[in-house]
Order: C-alpha cells, then sequence, then structure tokens
C-alpha cells in the first residue's frame, strides 16, 4: 500500500509544533542578522574560495587548435561493412523463371 504523499501544508505543520516543542521545553531562539551566520569571526569564510592563488599563465598552443578545428571542418570517413557476409541472390533463366538460390560474396 502506497503512503500518502506529504504537502507542503503538512509539513509546515510539522515545523511548527516541532518549534512550539523546543520552545515550551525551555529552548531559546536567537535571532541573526541576514547572513551573518556565513561569517567567521564578522569576515565571510574565505577558506572554501578558490581564488586564493594568482593567476596562472596560459601555455598557447596554436598548433593544437589548428588540428582541432581542421578535424571540425573534415567530414567523417565513411564507415564500410567490416564483415563481408555473402548475399543469397535468386537466379532467373532466360525466361524470368526462378531457378534456384546462390550465395554471393
Amino acid at each position: 500500500m502506497l503512503k500518502p504523499k506529504t504537502t507542503k501544508k503538512d509539513t509546515r505543520k510539522e515545523l511548527e509544533s516541532l518549534v512550539d516543542e523546543f520552545i515550551k521545553a525551555k529552548g531559546e531562539i536567537q535571532q541573526v542578522d541576514m547572513g551573518e551566520s556565513g561569517l567567521v569571526d564578522g569576515k565571510y569564510n574565505t577558506t572554501h574560495i578558490g581564488f586564493s592563488e594568482p593567476k596562472k599563465q596560459r601555455t598557447p598552443l596554436p598548433h593544437v587548435v589548428a588540428a582541432i578545428q581542421e578535424r571540425k571542418h573534415t567530414p567523417a570517413p565513411q564507415k564500410t561493412s567490416t564483415s563481408k557476409r555473402p548475399i543469397k541472390k535468386m537466379l532467373y533463366d532466360d525466361f524470368g523463371e526462378p531457378l534456384r538460390w546462390v550465395w554471393e560474396d
């Protein structure tokens, strides 16, 4: 049997009841300014930001870029059948009547 999906209304009620239980158990809710919880010692936590190293010089590779561009504009080679399987053909007589089947390579 499938459990009914929880709706947003149900989720809100559950959260409200949990907050009420917390307050009744002598819990205290602190109000903080927007964005303050992301600060460490009053500053943004920069340990996870990846801009601590100076910009590195890039090595120019024009021959590699030219080769890639050339491959983009040249058509791909046609795929050929790798397995040559014999083909079954019907042989006809001079009057167009079928005689027999033959296998051709």
